[in-house]
């Protein structure tokens, strides 16, 4: 069971949005997530200052989450891999968005995670808008 987010007035934390991340997984249609078998999901406060620059960021509260990786579509048995691919949930992004919406924190990160799951299998934002539908 998925523990309550702390009191009103008390800002979620990395742990609290790593639990909602976990419970958007379990509503997650089963066709985005049956081929993953190496993917790590990872909160932090914001992106670290190599992605800003990266991303050219204009603040870091642009980006609420972002897939590490080389997506399904430009992988190769010939690849030397690194490690996991990886999506990263930016906290005070999300939380900072969450506040300027008013919409349900949980929907939120669910939908940044279908986001960035797309783009492991390279979808479109049209493929992930209907998967994102379907839960």
């Amino acid at each position: 069971m998925t523990q309550p987010l702390p009191p009103y007035g008390t800002a979620p934390t990395l742990a609290d949005l790593e639990r909602l991340a976990d419970a958007a997984l379990d509503t997650i249609p089963a066709e985005l997530l049956a081929p993953i078998q190496n993917l790590v999901i990872h909160v932090e406060d914001f992106p670290d200052e190599e992605t800003e620059q990266e991303m050219e960021l204009e603040s870091p509260f642009d980006l609420l989450g972002l897939y590490r990786g080389v997506d399904l579509t430009r992988q190769s048995v010939a690849d030397v891999r690194g490690g996991p691919d990886m999506i990263f949930l930016y906290r005070r992004p999300i939380l900072d968005y969450w506040c300027e919406t008013g919409e349900d924190l949980a929907a939120i990160v669910r939908h940044v995670l279908i986001h960035e799951i797309g783009h492991h299998f390279g979808h479109s934002d049209e493929d992930m808008e209907r998967i994102e539908a379907m839960g």
